[in-house]
């Protein structure tokens, strides 16, 4: 069998040996030389705001848990208000998806509006 059989699905069948069980402990290195990161936060009132702030100058993209909030809470519109002004500074993006999450990204990356 082939190298673009194996890739493309060729026929044949697979067995154990195919496959190879990856730990991720061999690719530690590999974390420390990463620049961008994705950061989780959780957003339960407006001092939760600062880490997320600072992620984001720092280059780093931050999905954000809203869901102690309500869309029309007054203290979700002021973190908005807050990371908007974040992402105008660094010309990255803000988007909402859906009641729960917002994404903030770093400087030149924007988020797709339409699903794939």
């Amino acid at each position: 069998m082939g190298i673009m059989s194996k890739i493309l699905g060729g026929s044949g069948s697979r067995s154990v040996d195919d496959y190879v069980e990856l730990d991720s402990d061999d690719f530690a290195d590999a974390h420390a030389e990463t620049g961008t990161q994705v950061h989780f936060a959780e957003i339960a009132d407006q001092s939760d705001v600062i880490p997320i702030k600072d992620a984001v100058y720092d280059g780093d993209f931050v999905i954000a848990d809203i869901t102690r909030h309500s869309t029309s809470d007054r203290t979700i519109e002021h973190v908005y208000d807050e990371l908007r002004q974040v992402v105008q500074e660094v010309d990255g993006d803000i988007v909402q998806k859906g009641d729960d999450q917002i994404i903030v990204t770093p400087t030149g990356v924007k988020v797709s509006r339409q699903k794939l």
